[in-house]
């Protein structure tokens, strides 16, 4: 379209106007004009219902009027009003991942992979740090996500119901126990069978005197038994005959890696006949172990020690540490399939499970 042109109606006189009223009028039109869907549709030849397809990524269009659609919208800067589309129930095509800590390479790793799947999906995700507060979940609530995926020990349940209740597609990848949550859909990570594992091979190796070391916390979130990895050590603990009160040989409620530092040099210091540490994550592992060597113990063959979620600083600490492996790639990939499964049919489907593998490294190659 020339907006160059003087239109005038019957009656009205045309002006002629000078060159440089001419340049204003074409930056009036186009850097002002609020750019629509029907000019993305003129500009690329097709209806506003292709692009309305090609911006929602929920029907099959050709090649080339996609192509020429994005490149309308690439050219003209069109940006879709999402706010409107959701005040008109229209999916947003965007989910929300909620975790405790995003900084922690698991987490990084995890979410890596839930946003390949849903790219290729046509969504977009956002991650959030749990903040466990009303205001969250309403702030999450009033933005319309199509869905929410949590994988947190400490993010209330009455504010996952409360997700629930307002229609919004939920997926829990199930750090704790979950079993009284409905209407959810539930991936189990395999973290109880982990801990249990671990256990199990530390005892088959001479190891009775098994420490637990829980994660730290600022905020006061730790271990107790709906935590699925401190479930399964104390379980496990039970059936090998290691304890009658397991959570005896417990190090929890630190707020930093000095606590635990310091926690288990006194822990040591008490109980010097302890053989084996149990890290809740590598991470702690690698601080306990530390702290040990430091007391003159030796790793493996004064103490054992295995982490969990074989990260890198495990894989390259001195000595390197055994831990269990999560399938991170196969369930964010499941998590994504599960919330479209969910957004489209709206039918709860039925709980997944990803074993983990124990993988043995200098830390525990002492056999007695």
């Amino acid at each position: 379209m020339d907006f160059t042109k003087n239109y005038s109606d019957k009656g009205m006189k045309k002006e002629k106007k000078s060159p440089g009223k001419r340049r204003c009028a074409l930056m009036t039109q186009a850097g002002f004009k609020k750019i629509t869907r029907r000019d993305v549709a003129r500009e690329a030849g097709v209806t506003e219902t292709i692009v309305s397809y090609v911006l929602n990524n929920n029907r099959y269009v050709n090649a080339d009027k996609r192509k020429r659609v994005l490149a309308a919208v690439e050219k003209l800067g069109y940006k879709p009003n999402t706010a409107a589309r959701a005040l008109k129930g229209k999916s947003l095509n965007h989910i929300v991942f909620i975790a405790d800590q995003i900084v922690t390479e698991h987490f990084s790793l995890l979410l890596s992979e839930m946003d390949k799947r849903a790219y290729d999906l046509g969504y977009m995700i956002s991650l959030c740090q749990n903040r466990n507060t009303e205001d969250f979940v309403n702030s999450i609530i009033s933005r319309q996500f199509d869905g929410v995926i949590i994988s947190s020990i400490s993010f209330s349940k009455g504010y996952i119901r409360q997700l629930i209740k307002a229609g919004i597609p939920v997926v829990l990848i199930e750090n704790r126990d979950y079993s009284d949550v409905e209407n959810a859909g539930k991936i189990n990570n395999g973290l109880y069978e982990g801990a249990r594992e671990v256990v199990k091979y530390l005892a088959s190796i001479g190891r009775k005197e098994i420490v637990y070391i829980d994660r730290f916390s600022q905020n006061g979130h730790f271990s107790d038994m709906s935590d699925m990895r401190y479930r399964g050590y104390v379980h496990e603990m039970t059936a090998e005959g290691l304890a009658e009160v397991p959570e005896k040989r417990v190090i929890s409620g630190c707020g930093s890696p000095e606590d635990i530092a310091e926690k288990v040099r006194a822990y040591l210091m008490e109980h010097p006949k302890t053989d084996a540490i149990f890290g809740r994550n590598d991470r702690v592992a690698c601080v306990a172990m530390q702290a040990a060597q430091k007391m003159g113990r030796c790793v493996p063959e004064d103490l054992a020690v295995v982490g969990f979620d074989n990260s890198l600083l495990g894989q390259y600490s001195t000595p390197s540490i055994s831990s269990v492996e999560i399938r991170r790639d196969l369930i964010a990939a499941d998590a994504i399939d599960m919330l479209q499964s969910m957004i489209e049919s709206k039918i709860i489907p039925e709980k997944s499970a990803y074993p983990t593998r124990l993988i043995r490294r200098e830390s525990t190659n002492v056999h007695r």
